[in-house]
């Protein structure tokens, strides 16, 4: 019989609580013994029952944030598991939450059999990570470097279609070849570049580029 894994869910949405909940109910050695709405609730509730396996943690939360909790509770409590459970998977995020000394990160819209799975992993000494975020935590890793450079730097947040079009743009590609790679017309690919360039506070191709890879965009 399979061991019973103690959990806790940490979100200050109910409605994402619920729904993880429910993806849980579906695994019958799953118990969540409590939830918090926050970090400083979470602390609160560790004080009063940690005899848990592993923390599901939000990220973006008011007050205490998931990476600030997460610094508290391994320091603390080192026995317990902690993965982000997030809708972002920018690198900073990453970054700051394995420094933080966080086991796992996955994204909310991940599906039950994946995240047991994740679960699973992270319970027999591995580390949970939905492929986008492993290709990025890859990237500040074969980037040391280019991180402490992009901890200084604003955080820049690209379109799905505008990272496409700048991983087109550092190879060279033309705006004709960009737009019949993506099935776009190449008008719409310069507003891209154009949207690209103001968010990265930029002026040509080459700045563009060369910071990308400098905050790990690319």
């Amino acid at each position: 019989m399979e061991r019973e894994i103690r959990l806790a869910l940490v979100d200050d949405n109910s409605f994402l609580i619920k729904a993880i909940t429910d993806k849980l109910s579906f695994f019958h050695n799953i118990r969540v013994k409590w939830t918090a709405d926050g970090g400083s609730n979470c602390l609160k509730k560790l004080e009063v029952d940690s005899r848990l396996d592993m923390i599901l943690m939000d990220v973006e939360m008011p007050i205490l944030n998931g990476i600030e909790t997460t610094e508290i509770v391994k320091n603390k409590y080192p026995q317990i598991k902690i993965v982000m459970l997030t809708v972002f998977d920018n690198d900073e995020h990453i970054f700051n939450a394995i420094k933080a000394g966080a086991d796992g990160y996955l994204l909310k819209d991940i599906d039950p059999e994946s995240l047991m799975r994740g679960i699973h992993e992270t319970m027999t000494g591995g580390a949970a990570m939905t492929p986008t975020i492993a290709l990025k935590a890859l990237r500040l890793l074969r980037n040391p470097l280019g991180t402490k450079y992009f901890l200084n730097e604003e955080i820049v947040a690209l379109t799905k279609r505008e990272e496409e079009v700048l991983e087109q743009l550092s190879s060279g590609l033309s705006y004709t070849k960009i737009a019949d790679n993506l099935h776009v017309s190449p008008s719409t690919v310069r507003k891209h570049i154009e949207h690209i360039y103001s968010k990265l506070h930029v002026h040509n191709k080459l700045e563009a580029v060369e910071k990308a890879k400098r905050i790990n965009l690319i």
